[in-house]
């Protein structure tokens, strides 16, 4: 029996988890999400977003710029110049739907139309164009360039929204692998302590203290925590594959974890500062500044301009055209009112029928968007308020963990005393053996779903932090 006494109590003590050595090998939850964020690739393609809203901004804004046209056009035949004509005209295009021109016609020939003759040296005019109905307050120029801008501040919330979901799925491979890791050293510890077993009852055994059967058993429990051990490592070996899928340098560059490399078995601290945690679970959330509130409204927005336009289409469509006309634009005053080049133009559907459906499906997308948002506060709301609820519940059940871990310990080593004082068996020191595993085994797993739902909470109120 000394043999089992020494043994076991040498067994004890190496009970618990260690990191010996391998303190210059962890890679830390912040470090670790800083490279996710700073490298990877789908990170870098939530700044696309912006890229786009930038570029289509630009692209609505084209429809300002000055524009100039030229239109030449000569026929000849059997020697005679039936006509020649040149028309350049520059446009400014304005915030209004009024539209700046200044032109130039020089036309000549045998055959032009007498409404074409000009002046030897050409005639110059400059004019406006203005509509008077449709397109004075609000056009198409005007709608695309306002909801571009709504578009590219929609565009950073939603990149905040993308670069949150990617960090949550990160944080939650992480945590899958900081699980995997303590089983894995749980088990290793239980080995270590089963074979110690193992080596003293089979001492005992030669020495006439233990009965053959007892070797069995032993070598039994041996088997079943190789086994378990692993397993471990499988499932270890897959998390750290997964958590390599985050992993990248500068230049897209994959990285893959190194087999010595081990999670942070304290993340907790970590944990909180990084999601702020403890911020998140006492401020009250103000919903009206969720990112994905803000994504809705200017939604909602950039569809009242489309709203606005599809009204707009309902006017007729009258546009007024005034042109000073003069053969020597440098002398001011050769502008008057006596010459002049004018025109009205006038245009309107009888029965409006395709604008007055454009302007239904217009507000039918805006109750869509307002139907949205009321559902989507309400989610929000409820949701936060259960993961809130759900961490709280999760603190009671970690310290309730740790209280029954530390019993079954204790309930172990009085086992093992009275099996060292021959009160029992190793049937029974195995049995509280498995219960303090399964009370481990019981422990990371809620310590995971605690992280987890830390996790989701930072997801829910979709932070995108400083790393």
């Amino acid at each position: 029996m000394k043999y089992v006494l020494t043994l076991l109590l040498v067994g004890y003590t190496c009970f618990g988890f260690s990191q010996s050595n391998e303190v210059s090998k962890v890679l830390r939850f912040d470090e670790y999400l800083g490279f996710v964020k700073k490298f990877h690739p789908i990170v870098k393609q939530a700044e696309l977003v912006i890229d786009e809203s930038q570029a289509k901004l630009m692209k609505s804004r084209g429809a300002f710029d000055p524009k100039i046209e030229v239109d030449y056009s000569q026929k000849k035949f059997k020697n005679t110049d039936y006509y020649d004509k040149l028309n350049g005209t520059f446009k400014i295009p304005t915030w209004f739907g009024v539209e700046v021109k200044a032109a130039f016609d020089d036309n000549s020939g045998y055959y032009l139309n007498p409404e074409s003759t000009v002046p030897d040296n050409g005639l110059y005019s400059a004019g406006v164009s203005v509509p008077l109905g449709q397109g004075l307050w609000i056009n198409n120029r005007m709608a695309a360039l306002k909801q571009a801008k709504l578009y590219r501040e929609q565009a950073k919330l939603d990149r905040d929204i993308y670069v949150n979901t990617i960090l949550y799925d990160a944080a939650l491979v992480y945590f899958k692998w900081l699980q995997a890791y303590n089983e894995l050293k749980l088990f290793e510890n239980i080995l270590v302590n089963a074979e110690l077993r193992y080596t003293g009852i089979a001492k005992g055994v030669e020495v006439g203290e233990n009965a053959e059967i007892e070797v069995t058993e032993a070598r039994i429990a041996v088997n079943d925590r190789k086994l378990s051990l692993e397993q471990s490592k499988v499932k270890l070996m897959k998390a750290a594959l997964e958590l390599s899928n985050y992993l990248w340098l500068e230049h897209n560059v994959p990285v893959e974890l190194q087999p010595d490399m081990i999670p942070d078995v304290n993340s907790e601290p970590i944990i909180d500062s990084t999601f702020d945690i403890n911020q998140l679970r006492e401020q009250d959330t103000v919903l009206e500044e969720h990112p994905k509130m803000l994504s809705l409204n200017y939604k909602l927005e950039s569809l009242d301009v489309e709203r606005k336009l599809k009204a707009n289409k309902l006017l007729p469509k009258i546009k007024a055209e005034y042109n000073f006309l003069s053969e020597k634009p440098e002398e001011t005053q050769t502008f008057n009112t006596a010459d002049y080049k004018g025109g009205l133009t006038l245009s309107f559907p009888v029965f409006l029928r395709k604008e007055r459906g454009d302007l239904k499906l217009a507000k039918l997308k805006q109750q869509d968007v307002e139907f949205e948002i009321d559902a989507t506060r309400v989610n929000l709301q409820n949701k936060i308020s259960a993961l809130k609820q759900e961490l709280e519940s999760y603190t009671v059940q970690n310290e309730i963990t740790i209280e029954m871990v530390s019993d079954y310990e204790r309930m172990l080593q009085a086992e093992e005393r009275k099996f060292q004082l021959g009160e029992s068996s190793l049937f029974l020191v195995n049995s509280r053996e498995s219960k303090l595993i399964d009370g481990q085994l019981k422990a990371i797993a809620i310590q995971n779903k605690f992280f987890n739902t830390k996790a989701k909470l930072f997801n829910s109120l979709a932070v995108n932090p400083e790393l």
